[in-house]
């Protein structure tokens, strides 16, 4: 089988949350001897950027955002031995939830299973999460990126009082921003690190971050 065919396979699976397909299509990338990195990004990746494509236009929900997370989770699964310590370590650590105040939790949810189809660890704080316990989160797990969503407009101050308690103790993380009322032009305000509009930028933006 060409590579080419094993990467298409790799997409279909993740698109049809075919988990025995995404299995023996990892599989039979590695007897092949594609890179993981190349498995990831040019195969599974590509089938989660199409998921992302399609729950924004409203053509799958959730479950199926979900399911098709878990598919590429069992495929990140086959792939770890060969990896130097696990999922995490091929991408790094994303801290993610919802900020101070606000309990939404449906587009953060999808953008978590969007960041773990894509080989991320994603460590999920949940709603109404202090800008306190996302910095301790993202040292406990020495993480690279912290994301906030806020779903209302009277909780984007959340946002900005994350950027400056991260600010005040000069800690590295890069901070990211979204939610129905947050703009680029808000996040350019705060001094935020990104902003993604959609579940499907979001990879894109945290890949851009973690070069």
């Amino acid at each position: 089988m060409s590579t080419e065919q094993i990467l298409a396979d790799l997409r279909t699976s993740v698109e049809t949350w075919n988990v025995k397909l995404a299995q023996d299509s990892t599989n039979a990338a590695i007897k092949e001897g594609i890179k993981v990195k190349e498995i990831i990004e040019k195969g599974l990746g590509k089938g989660m950027e199409t998921i992302g494509e399609r729950f924004d236009k409203a053509e799958i929900y959730l479950p199926q955002v979900v399911a098709a997370s878990k598919t590429m989770e069992a495929a990140i699964k086959i792939l770890e031995p060969l990896m130097t310590s696990g999922a995490g370590a091929l991408r790094g650590t994303v801290i993610m939830g919802t900020v101070e105040g606000d309990i939404h939790e449906i587009g953060k949810n999808v953008c978590c299973a969007m960041l773990r189809g894509a080989g991320y660890n994603v460590i999920d704080l949940g709603p109404d999460t202090s800008s306190q316990a996302f910095l301790d989160a993202a040292e406990e797990n020495d993480a690279a990126i912290i994301g906030g969503s806020a779903l209302m407009t009277t909780t984007l101050e959340s946002q900005r009082e994350l950027v400056e308690a991260k600010k005040e103790v000069d800690a590295p993380y890069k901070c990211i921003f979204g939610g129905a009322p947050c703009t680029k032009a808000w996040c350019d305000e705060i001094g935020a690190d990104g902003y993604s509009a959609t579940a499907a930028e979001i990879i894109e933006l945290v890949n851009e971050l973690m070069k």
